[in-house]
């Protein structure tokens, strides 16, 4: 059977189609693209038109290039920025007009559950999981934290910590001026002391695992990729001293020199400095000296729950 999920995220919207048989799925066709929809939603409350605009020019293209390679079924699923959105059910309806096909908009705990379940396949040790492992994946208007016993969610939460907020309030179009970035670190270290449930902050993990664009790029840039390649970012680890050398290496360009780097997307430049921070904070909250880098994510877990009938 041939499927195809379209993640349509708050920073970026992820294509994958896939042929799926007895468990196990080939990639026919994968990509993405850096959309930004939650732009200017933390202030108005709103998605903006021109970011809606980009994000379903995005959407039609992808579930256009879905229906050429004649998939049998197609999930397209919404996350933050949509159901956040005072005028998210009206996107949702006209997409859905332009494209004929359905716009899922998943609760925090369903785009946990989903998230958890694509990290853990592609890791492909759900059974032989370590004890603890906590996930999470920061996005454009959230960041979600899944803590997991034996590859089963004990506990998680989605907290409305998102870089595109975090980079409209605190621009580095320049250096990086490190008392502010301090500032930003100061804050979500805040957050997360405030807002994560008792069970995460209280429970010793095992295995701290990131994944989408921030973890990713971080890996690739560790990595010295001069081209994307997902199968050497999967399961990468980024020690705190990697984390804290390409804070120094991105904080002393401009956003055009970030911008430059390769396997940074040039919408993704200003969106990794307040990334960094949340990683930095993440690994101060739960002790964690490293991290496991997981090219798996909501988009993979989406066809892991498509490819078991999910409708």
């Amino acid at each position: 059977m041939r499927l195809a999920t379209i993640d349509l995220g708050s920073t970026t919207v992820r294509l994958l189609v896939a042929d799926v048989a007895g468990g196990r799925w080939r990639v026919v066709d994968a990509d993405q693209r850096v959309t930004r929809l939650a732009e200017g939603l933390a202030r108005s409350g709103r998605l903006s038109v021109a970011a809606a605009d980009r994000t379903a020019a995005a959407v039609a293209e992808y579930v256009a290039r879905a229906r050429r390679a004649s998939v049998d079924r197609l999930a397209i699923v919404a996350t933050s920025a949509v159901r956040e959105a005072a005028n998210g059910d009206d996107f949702v309806a006209a997409l859905a007009r332009a494209t004929g096909e359905r716009v899922r908009v998943v609760s925090g705990a369903e785009e946990a559950s989903l998230t958890l379940s694509g990290v853990l396949s592609g890791l492909d040790d759900r059974a032989s999981s370590p004890a603890v492992t906590l996930v999470f994946d920061i996005g454009g208007g959230s960041t979600e934290y899944i803590l997991a016993t034996g590859g089963r969610a004990v506990a998680a939460v989605s907290l409305r910590l998102g870089v595109v907020d975090l980079a409209e309030r605190y621009p580095f179009p320049a250096a990086v001026d490190w008392p502010r970035f301090r500032a930003l670190q100061a804050e979500v270290a805040a957050r997360l002391a405030a807002e994560l449930p008792g069970q995460i902050r209280a429970t010793a993990v095992d295995r701290l695992v990131g994944t989408a664009g921030t973890a990713t790029t971080l890996a690739a840039l560790d990595l010295g990729l001069a081209t994307y390649e997902p199968q050497r970012v999967q399961g990468h680890v980024l020690s705190r001293a990697a984390v804290e050398t390409l804070r120094a290496r991105l904080g002393a360009l401009t956003v055009g020199e970030r911008a430059a780097l390769p396997c940074l997307e040039p919408g993704r430049a200003d969106l990794i400095v307040p990334g960094v921070a949340i990683v930095l904070a993440t690994l101060d909250a739960t002790g964690a000296d490293a991290l496991v880098v997981s090219d798996w994510g909501l988009r993979e877990g989406i066809m892991v729950a498509l490819s078991a009938g999910w409708s």
